[in-house]
């Protein structure tokens, strides 16, 4: 297999400028050029482009996926590192999910309580102006 850095683009996923910064922080290894110094890609470079993006698509940070294809590269080592940064990225996807949640039921209730009248007598400008103080605050997803 003897792919361009577009040609591995289309079979990936992943746009080229996002390769090449995948390249320069070490996440994708250099790959050989031609003598035009255009780069060549084999299966490896597909399957760990994929791995990323995968990866990538599942929430995980930038850090951790260096932590799991460095992991991926030596097998028969223990997947306890790997079982930790997915329980810690699990407890940070749980966390969003109860901001949403608390998100939703908010703007449920702005929604449900709005009288379509006058911008005077609604709801949602009214729970929007005074959502700091009374409901607590939802940012933080």
């Amino acid at each position: 297999m003897d792919l361009s850095i577009g040609e591995l683009a289309r079979r990936t996923g992943v746009k080229v400028p996002t390769i090449r910064y995948y390249e320069q922080i070490g996440l994708l290894p250099a790959p050989p050029r031609t003598e035009g110094q255009q780069r060549r890609y084999g299966k490896a470079a597909v399957a760990r482009l994929s791995f990323i993006r995968h990866s990538r698509e599942l929430g995980f940070e930038v850090e951790a996926i260096r932590t799991l294809v460095s992991l991926q590269d030596d097998p028969d080592q223990s997947c306890a590192t790997a079982d930790q940064i997915a329980k810690t990225h699990l407890v940070e996807v749980e966390k969003r999910i109860a901001s949403l949640t608390a998100l939703r039921s908010e703007l449920q209730r702005m929604v449900e309580e709005c009288a379509c009248g006058r911008v005077a007598e609604c709801r949602v400008i009214e729970t929007l102006a005074d959502s700091g103080h009374r409901h607590g605050r939802l940012h933080d997803f």
